[in-house]
């Protein structure tokens, strides 16, 4: 255990909330010309992944409530990126579609948020450990809410 464990400077998890603000700034920055925000930029992601789906499995996807995603979601239907519409076999399911735009803006917008990320020097090697940590912290923390419960 450090010596100075309880110093704001040795948070694991203020290191971590630091990281994710970077990253926002640095995503809003660069997303902001094609008029998105950042977690917009994520409904298109899992949206460009698998198209055509659900509002409640957009929000497992993206691990949101409906409460955060239907505005969010409205404020993108009316900016012309995807269109929802709701199912004539079960009317509590809306589909959420990509519109045009979404589709033809793919490439641009992902080649400027590639080349952004390469701009911050973060070797192949660097991201997928990265990942991997990340997403072993993810599941250890996880495992613990669920011995709770």
């Amino acid at each position: 255990m450090m010596k100075d464990f309880l110093s704001l400077k040795n948070q694991l998890c203020f290191a971590i909330y630091e990281t994710s603000s970077e990253f926002t700034k640095l995503y809003t920055n660069v997303l902001h010309p094609f008029g998105l925000t950042y977690p917009q930029y994520l409904v298109l992601l899992a949206l460009w992944e698998k198209d055509s789906v659900t509002l409640k499995e957009l929000g497992q996807a993206l691990k949101l409530g409906t409460g955060t995603l239907t505005p969010m979601i409205a404020r993108m239907e009316a900016s012309g990126w995807l269109r929802k519409e709701r199912s004539t076999e079960d009317e509590r399911k809306v589909y959420i579609h990509l519109q045009p735009k979404a589709i033809t803006q793919k490439q641009a917008i992902t080649h400027v948020v590639g080349a952004t990320i390469i701009s911050c020097k973060i070797e192949l090697q660097e991201y997928e450990q990265l990942m991997q940590q990340l997403h072993h912290l993810q599941h250890k923390l996880r495992a613990r809410k669920s011995l709770k419960s």
